[in-house]
């Protein structure tokens, strides 16, 4: 290769990674503009049921049963037992919730979107709030969600909570995860086309009448990523969707380990079904160029001006982001050291074939 072709190919990988920066900075920057987080309110709501889906979670389903139930505002928990095999339902049945014996799954249904509609069909409520039996939430979020969501008039209102992540190896891996859905969306409590919607299904709240007009759960009842897939299909149907924060109301442990990280993060990071190919790989070229390699680079010492300022921008969003985590050490100061892998995770997402398991079950 001669030094003219060198010297060429060196300015377009320059120019490549200064657009990639210009990306990420102008979604980074976003945050100046998002919504307030939720907060406690004393609004009275519309009543509200509570809706847990589960499978096999007797683990795991103890702290949230024991904030919700009795908790203001809430007329009924209902918890909907997706074919468990262990104690979920007995242990939803002690601690005073209704529990809903899911019946067996439907073709072309994800177990998730089955459980949901369900229990929002039982459910009695005029607002449904739905949380992960993994979640920890405070007493008091269902009834300031759907405040809000009347407030604003929401269609549906997804939350992100803070993280637990339990284990060193963990709280290294799971925060350079979140980064590449901030570097490739934003951050919560800001507008988007509705082809960009994010949401975080591990706490909704939906007008449950509205909701199961524009056809509840069917729409999505296929799909991998079911709860970004329903943000995005209601809002292209003209309804109004929010994703906000509620770090300060919910906490949730997702995963239990480094290698529980990697694969439930690898079932999902790359939102298969919801984005199409080319967007795809026009972000994960964001996240390669802006997130992951300036660290590598300046580790070979090939680091130029350019990545000194990704590098910042790196460890400010590091810096931004550590609100969004319970536990916050030198594993998640360090977790920049995992932003190849991140990538590397939603390249496998995206060239990923076959069919894919979860919780039990294979889906095509």
């Amino acid at each position: 290769m001669t030094r003219h072709i060198r010297r060429r190919l060196s300015r377009l990988f320059l120019l490549t990674r200064c657009v990639a920066g210009g990306i990420a900075i102008a979604r980074l920057a976003r945050a100046a503009i998002a919504a307030p987080p939720v907060r406690p309110t004393m609004t009275p709501a519309q009543s509200i049921s509570v809706l847990i889906p589960a499978r096999d979670e007797a683990q795991r389903i103890g702290p949230a049963l024991a904030a919700l139930v009795g908790a203001p505002g809430v007329g009924e928990v209902l918890v909907v037992d997706d074919q468990s095999s262990d104690a979920t339902a007995d242990i939803a049945r002690a601690a005073g919730a209704a529990v809903i014996t899911g019946t067996p799954l439907p073709d072309g249904w994800a177990g998730k979107a089955w459980a949901l509609q369900q229990g929002i069909e039982a459910a009695g409520g005029e607002w449904v709030v739905t949380l992960d039996a993994d979640t920890n939430p405070d007493p008091r979020l269902p009834q300031a969600l759907a405040s809000r969501a009347m407030a604003e008039q929401l269609d549906l209102l997804t939350v992100g909570g803070r993280f637990d992540c339990p284990t060193p190896g963990s709280r290294w891996l799971h925060p350079a995860m979140l980064t590449t859905l901030v570097y490739r969306f934003g951050p919560p409590g800001v507008a988007t086309a509705p082809d960009r919607a994010m949401a975080n299904g591990q706490c909704m709240a939906v007008p449950r009448q509205s909701f199961l007009e524009r056809g509840g759960m069917q729409t999505v009842r296929g799909e991998v990523v079911e709860d970004i897939a329903l943000a995005r299909r209601m809002a292209h149907d003209g309804a109004r969707v929010g994703f906000l924060d509620a770090g300060e109301m919910l906490e949730v442990r997702m995963f239990e380990s480094l290698g529980d990280t990697w694969r439930g993060w690898g079932r999902s990071l790359a939102l298969p079904g919801v984005e199409p190919r080319r967007r795809q790989l026009f972000d994960l070229a964001v996240v390669l160029l802006a997130q992951a390699l300036p660290l590598p680079r300046l580790v070979l010492r090939k680091a130029d001006f350019v990545d000194v300022v990704l590098l910042a921008l790196r460890f400010g969003t590091l810096a931004g982001t550590r609100t969004a985590y319970s536990r916050v050490d030198v594993a998640y100061w360090l977790s920049p050291l995992a932003d190849v892998p991140a990538a590397v995770t939603i390249a496998r997402g995206i060239f990923r074939r076959g069919p894919h398991s979860w919780r039990g079950r294979t889906y095509a």
